[in-house]
């Protein structure tokens, strides 16, 4: 396991996890933890060893959101507008919700703010039965920053978004799989075992098929159906002269499960 400040990594059988290391704050995102966190999705998306990616935070909450201690002195200097928090939370969301590998949200407590928003930013959420839920913007007179004006429409509808955003309801994790805000819900002391075991399944996936399967899906409100289905026949090809498209040929020949190595 590597370490730093502010995130702990560590990479096993193909799973890289990853996980916020600031419990006394919660795990709130200062500007250096937000370059870190983004520097070690680069470093994973570029490691073959590495086939799926797992975020979680460490202690009783998952994320607070954006560092207020840092906020407060930007604003006490009038740095407040110009400080780079918002440019430099963009640029992480974005590199998360773009990375080619999948990516798990396992939600171990409180997600509030761009904490929830980190959440939203990756493919599947996992959350432990205490986790808890809150936009935490217009509380603050704010308007939401980090993407999930963006997501929540997408994931829980309109109305549900609005419901979260503007009354800033704090919603438990059976609420939040209900919206669809979540994919699991399970026990807090299982966790790690019930990620991991999602998390193995993916690793020994054919990973090249799931990049792009992932931009497929990303860009694909963007297109006509004529479009996309055009994007799917060039995926398609892609996926068949890949080496698991291969061994998927082989295996179904054979009648024998698949051994995919994510390329």
């Amino acid at each position: 396991m590597t370490s730093s400040s502010s995130l702990l990594s560590s990479v096993e059988a193909g799973v890289a996890w990853i996980t916020l290391n600031r419990p006394d704050q919660r795990n709130a995102l200062d500007i250096p933890s937000l370059k870190k966190l983004h520097a070690l999705l680069d470093d994973f998306n570029r490691d073959p060893a590495v086939r799926v990616v797992v975020l979680t935070g460490s202690g009783r909450s998952f994320c607070a959101g954006a560092d207020l201690a840092e906020w407060a002195e930007a604003e006490a200097r009038g740095a407040l507008e110009s400080y780079g928090w918002t440019e430099t939370a963009h640029a992480l969301m974005q590199r998360l919700h773009s990375l080619d590998k999948p990516t798990i949200a396992a939600i171990n407590g409180t997600a509030v703010g761009a904490g929830m928003d980190l959440t939203l930013c990756c493919d599947l959420r996992v959350a432990a039965a205490s986790a808890r839920f809150k936009a935490g913007y217009t509380s603050m007179a704010y308007s939401p920053d980090a993407g999930a004006s963006w997501h929540l429409p997408r994931l829980i509808g309109s109305e549900q978004a609005k419901r979260l955003l503007f009354l800033d309801e704090l919603w438990g994790a059976e609420r939040a799989l209900a919206a669809g805000l979540v994919g699991e819900v399970c026990a807090d002391d299982q966790l790690p075992t019930v990620t991991a075991e999602l998390a193995a399944r993916l690793a020994n996936g054919p990973t090249f098929a799931f990049a792009q399967t992932k931009r497929l899906i990303r860009d694909g409100a963007q297109r006509t159906l004529g479009e996309q289905l055009q994007a799917e026949l060039a995926a398609g090809l892609l996926c068949g002269r890949s080496e698991d498209g291969a061994e998927a040929l082989r295996a179904a020949v054979e009648k024998r499960a698949a051994t995919f190595v994510g390329k």
